[in-house]
């Protein structure tokens, strides 16, 4: 895959009331396939309606999502997740005591036979060996996916949450504050797999408050405030405070 002129996503006129609270008045947004958007503004910009109205989580009140070019509408996560748009929370919901193997393939597991009609047990091995291999794929330098989740760094977590949207074959990934909470070497291990996704031609949705993960991502980016899109610009020379002055000097909606 490779960016191109036709959206792989696209929102029209979005909006989302919460009774009389308009948390999205109007967004329009254009996603690229191959690309890298981010989605910026600050606390009660509507960022995260945004983003679970992308997702599935919730469904918009008024306004269109198109996918691939044609109209969707998805009324769960799972829905959005079977139709190839992964969205990978700051928790990245994972099951900490279980292994990353175990994580990857959660909720769809391989199964296989035993010799009696209809008696099934999970196929471990080959569980284990793609979940390995979306891990290579990832560059991510883990030899025991029997290891439990809970023992992995954070970027680590952040590889089997990324493996897991791979496994799903997803080449939309929204990703919701990736490296929060993140020491430096840690927030540069998740970059270079944001980078690894970009290059396999996968798009990629980012929110972030950390401008300098915005500049060093993203292709372009949309700026939220009030629940209105405000701005939207490519990513060309732009530094961390070009960026936060944005937000900050953006006039509130009317």
């Amino acid at each position: 895959m490779t960016a191109s002129d036709e959206p792989i996503y696209a929102l029209r006129a979005v909006t989302k009331n919460y009774g009389a609270v308009e948390a999205l008045r109007g967004v329009d947004l254009t996603v690229f396939a191959g690309e890298v958007l981010a989605i910026c503004g600050d606390n009660g910009a509507g960022k995260s309606t945004l983003i679970k109205i992308m997702s599935g989580a919730e469904e918009p009140t008024s306004g269109t999502l198109r996918l691939r070019g044609s109209d969707v509408r998805f009324r769960t996560p799972q829905d959005a997740l079977q139709q190839g748009v992964a969205t990978i929370y700051q928790d990245l919901a994972l099951a900490p005591r279980l292994s990353i193997a175990a994580n990857v393939f959660l909720g769809a597991e391989h199964l296989r036979s035993i010799g009696l009609p209809f008696l099934k047990m999970l196929d471990k091995a080959r569980m284990a060996r793609e979940a390995q291999g979306y891990l290579e794929r990832l560059s991510v330098k883990i030899t025991d996916v029997s290891r439990p989740v809970e023992r992995l760094s954070g970027g680590q977590r952040q590889a089997v949450a990324i493996a897991r949207a791979l496994r799903w074959n997803a080449d939309v990934i929204i990703m919701d504050e990736p490296t929060a909470a993140l020491g430096v070497k840690e927030t540069a291990q998740v970059l270079d797999l944001i980078r690894h996704l970009k290059s396999e031609g996968r798009t990629v949705i980012l929110i972030s408050h950390n401008m300098r993960d915005v500049v060093a991502l993203a292709t372009r980016i949309a700026i939220l405030k009030g629940g209105r899109k405000v701005h939207e610009l490519v990513n060309e020379g732009l530094r961390p405070d070009d960026v936060s002055h944005l937000i900050m000097s953006a006039p509130e909606a009317a």
